[in-house]
């Protein structure tokens, strides 16, 4: 409502979106960027993203990734975190283009959990995934995610 339809009497409207409404829902429209994680889950969605490719040629990811990678462990833990993330997820893993430095919404979630595991933030891990994953489910993505940053810390 602006000042000059005050001036002239009339309601706001109830169901008008307030101004920090309109700011949150503008946030929410844009992708977050890869940048925005550390460097463990930065890592990992290029894994997954990669993973994705060769999962829909049909080709073994592992070679490719253990290159890319720089460790044959890193690229065994990142196919088992993609795989434990494949049994547990609600629906099929929206993953952006291998090139694309934007995250997807799914790609968003699994970031941010990767990192609360690299951090040993078990609370972090858990709300990221809060209303998404079962909680009976999600032990297999902690140990998974856990699993993967010891390997990245070993392969340094």
């Amino acid at each position: 409502m602006t000042l000059s339809d005050r001036k002239r009497g009339m309601m706001p409207d109830p169901k008008a979106p307030t101004d920090a409404a309109r700011k949150t829902i503008a946030a929410l429209a844009v992708p977050p960027r890869v940048e925005r994680l550390g460097p463990i889950a930065g890592r990992f969605i290029h894994a997954l993203r990669l993973i994705a490719v060769h999962d829909r040629v049909g080709r073994d990811p592992v070679p490719e990734l253990a290159a890319r990678l720089g460790s044959v462990e890193v690229a065994a833990k990142a196919l088992i975190l993609a795989q434990a993330i494949a049994a547990t997820w609600p629906e099929n893993i929206a993953v952006s283009r291998f090139c694309c430095r934007l995250l997807s919404h799914d790609e968003t979630t699994i970031g941010a959990f990767v990192d609360a595991a690299a951090e040993g933030d078990r609370c972090g891990f858990e709300a990221a995934l809060d209303g998404l994953v079962r909680a009976d489910r999600a032990h297999r993505l902690w140990d998974a995610a856990l699993a993967l940053a010891a390997a990245e810390i070993r392969a340094l």
